[in-house]
């Protein structure tokens, strides 16, 4: 895992209730030259999304507690129309991911399966940045 330039200039909001993958998620972001907001809940992300803060993508777990990432990315989205998401979960979620690309066409979305690949997240996380 290294850094690049293009990394150390993006911001990545991260959103993960388990407290160790949230640590982990952020050590390997970091990693790959990315600046991190770590939250463990949507309402704060969506409270920080509604600042002044510069976000690139956001990061978040499907299966939060109370408002998942579903509800989390259509609140979002309000805010910020076209922020790039990337979902991470532990099972296999491309029904949702369809159902939300369909209803975000305008947007970039894509998914991965936890635990990462971090071959695979660089890639992603590229891919949604423009990298």
């Amino acid at each position: 895992m290294t850094a690049t330039d293009s990394a150390a200039e993006k911001t990545i909001l991260l959103v993960e209730d388990d407290d160790v993958v949230r640590h982990l998620t952020v050590e390997v972001l970091e990693e790959f030259g990315y600046r991190v907001h770590a939250l463990r809940d949507a309402p704060s992300a969506l409270e920080l999304l509604r600042g002044d803060l510069a976000v690139d993508l956001l990061m978040s777990d499907i299966g939060l507690p109370g408002m998942d990432g579903r509800e989390l990315v259509q609140n979002a989205r309000q805010v910020r129309p076209t922020l790039p998401v990337l979902f991470a979960s532990g099972y296999d979620e491309r029904e949702l991911l369809e159902e939300v690309r369909n209803r975000d066409a305008g947007a970039t979305t894509a998914s991965i399966v936890k635990p990462y690949d971090f071959a695979l997240l660089a890639s992603r996380l590229s891919e949604l940045l423009g990298a």
